[in-house]
């Protein structure tokens, strides 16, 4: 009887048992879910249409068994304070694993397993998984879009004088490094612009209606990032000015262009703005996109930042006040600097967003990365491949995504001031 009542009422001397025991079932839950998903081997005798039952059940006591406050194993001891905490957290960390050991493999297999990856033709795809011959294919139209093959090279030279670039801004002397930082935010996008239209050194001219892919997403991107902040900078400075024709300048600029969609800002500058331009002056669609979605992010971009100079104490203006800084010196040296470090999350999320709303250009009959790939999915010869494409635009969105959420968390860890 002692011995049923220690099985059914966990007690700190039989600890170690107990843990045994418990991680036991639970490994024999997580086994039967995966035997009977991938290999359909029945090991508790649950069907398939109720195949979490019985191994939630068998992983649910095991981990009854396992939550102690404290265990002589440190893995133990992590698992129970994030995912077992209680019985209903118990049960949801079961369901959750158990869902990714069902549906994991299926995708893994998909992707790549039943995949094909050789060939040069619909022909080619004989798995029944996922045919990345079709973005193999099409790779090149991805990055370039129809820009001229013959010519992508100017396109290769452009990026690599931005890499060239950010990499010499990193390892130049800190009095240096300002005069590269202008150099790439000032001069070096209309350099690359120039070289990537044709317009310098009697390159051929390339029109922007056949710039695409992901070329053409990081361009708007590049261009979009590099203006957008400045100008919320500005707005969010306008809008906390006693003048009150800059205060109400700022605050109805930033209001209207946050109360109309990316969508409708895009079709007015491809099809409206040009019948308010004069009859001898034309300005290119994709210039015109670009200023608008450059209009359209600074309003939020300036909210953003007006955060950070709302957080910062009045006395950091009274103390740059008592120095005998002026305006532009005391936001200068003293303001901006603390209020831009305290928004890098919310500067970061405003110019991840912009990336991610690019594909909008493709309404205006810019085809950029996802473009491209609505355009290579109905060729009659690719019919069928969408999801490959789309998954390839997934990565390659993620990627670069998640590449500037890392980087503004290491610059963010490195201007802190706490200790």
């Amino acid at each position: 009887m002692n011995y049923l009542d220690n099985i059914i009422k966990p007690k700190q001397a039989n600890q170690n048992t107990l843990v045994i025991f418990g991680s036991i079932l639970i490994l024999i839950s997580f086994l039967d879910v995966v035997l009977l998903s991938v290999f359909d081997i029945n090991l508790t005798g649950s069907s398939k249409g109720i195949s979490f039952f019985l191994p939630l059940l068998l992983g649910f006591i095991g981990m009854y068994y396992i939550r102690f406050d404290h265990t002589n194993f440190p893995l133990i001891n992590r698992f129970n304070k994030s995912l077992n905490i209680d019985w209903l957290n118990s049960i949801f960390t079961l369901l959750s694993i158990f869902v990714l050991l069902k549906f994991v493999p299926l995708i893994l297999n998909w992707l790549i397993f039943d995949a094909n990856f050789i060939g040069t033709a619909k022909e080619d795809c004989t798995g029944g998984g996922a045919c990345w011959v079709f973005i193999n294919v099409w790779l090149k139209r991805f990055v370039y879009g129809l820009y001229p093959d013959s010519e992508t090279w100017r396109i290769n030279l452009a990026f690599i004088l931005l890499f060239v670039t950010i990499g010499a801004s990193y390892l130049a002397k800190p009095k240096f490094k300002k005069y590269i930082i202008l150099f790439l935010l000032f001069v070096f996008p209309f350099i690359g612009l120039s070289l990537i239209s044709g317009d310098v050194g009697g390159l051929v001219y390339v029109e922007t209606n056949v710039w695409g892919g992901l070329a053409l997403t990081l361009i708007v991107s590049i261009f979009a990032i590099i203006f957008c902040f400045p100008i919320g900078v500005m707005l969010a400075m306008g809008r906390r000015s006693e003048l009150p024709v800059v205060k109400y300048f700022s605050v109805g600029f930033i209001e209207l262009w946050r109360g109309v969609p990316l969508i409708t800002v895009l079709f007015m500058a491809a099809n409206m703005f040009p019948l308010f331009l004069p009859e001898d002056v034309f300005l290119d669609k994709l210039i015109r996109c670009i200023i608008g979605i450059i209009l359209f992010e600074a309003a939020y971009m300036a909210e953003v930042v007006r955060g950070g100079l709302q957080s910062l104490p009045k006395g950091q203006y009274e103390a740059a006040k008592s120095l005998g800084m002026g305006y532009w010196r005391m936001h200068l040296f003293v303001i901006l600097p603390q209020a831009l470090k305290i928004v890098i999350p919310g500067i970061a999320n405003t110019f991840i967003a912009l990336f991610k709303d690019t594909p909008l250009i493709f309404i205006v009959g810019l085809l950029e990365l996802l473009g491209m790939i609505d355009l290579a999915k109905t060729n009659p010869k690719w019919l069928g491949f969408a999801a490959e494409g789309y998954v390839f635009a997934a990565l390659v969105y993620f990627v670069f995504c998640y590449s500037m959420s890392r980087y503004s968390q290491k610059l963010e860890k490195r201007l802190s001031t706490e200790r």
